[in-house]
């Protein structure tokens, strides 16, 4: 097993959409909730510092070797997605140095069944974070990912693939990232 600990920074605006639990209140309308519960959409310790999980790390680097289509060498036409999908592990969390109550919103009239190109529309607010970053730790399981493997299925998920909500995997510019490996070493 390699562990690559790695710096990530943010090139793009990072916009979150976590679900909201909060119940609404008797009588409470639409727009009074959101205002009301819009931060609940930020990922957050329980000392109210903003954080990024770590699955929204892994699952960006795993879409960024689907991505990639990178054939492994001497293995025909396998590809290193499944690798992956099964080899790659994370977990830990990105504290960013900012509170959940500092983090700035947008507001967009979107559709109400969240289903691209719905009929009614409500007002729902965002939040955005413009800068953003740290260094997190990634375990690889499968020997088959060399570095230079990891490195470049890094910088493909960055830009290609992002993290959060509206990123470019779903046909948005949030959420990107350059990623350098810091260190890599068998433990």
């Amino acid at each position: 097993m390699k562990m690559a600990q790695v710096e990530i920074k943010g090139t793009s605006a990072l916009s979150m959409s976590k679900y909201i639990q909060a119940e609404r209140k008797p009588k409470e309308l639409h727009q009074d909730y959101e205002e009301r519960c819009w931060r609940e959409r930020i990922h957050r310790n329980k000392e109210g510092k903003v954080i990024i999980q770590p699955m929204m790390l892994v699952k960006s680097v795993q879409g960024g070797a689907a991505f990639n289509g990178t054939l492994i060498p001497g293995r025909g036409k396998e590809r290193y997605k499944k690798h992956f999908l099964a080899g790659v592990r994370c977990n830990q969390v990105i504290v960013l140095d900012l509170h959940y109550e500092d983090v700035e919103r947008e507001t967009y009239l979107v559709p109400s069944d969240g289903k691209t190109g719905g009929t009614t529309r409500v007002v729902k607010h965002f939040p955005v974070i413009d800068e953003w970053g740290g260094i997190i730790t990634f375990y690889i399981l499968d020997d088959i990912i060399t570095r230079d493997v990891f490195q470049e299925t890094l910088n493909v998920a960055g830009q290609l693939v992002g993290i959060g909500r509206f990123r470019p995997e779903r046909g948005g510019f949030y959420g990107c990232y350059n990623a350098d490996i810091l260190e890599w070493k068998e433990i």
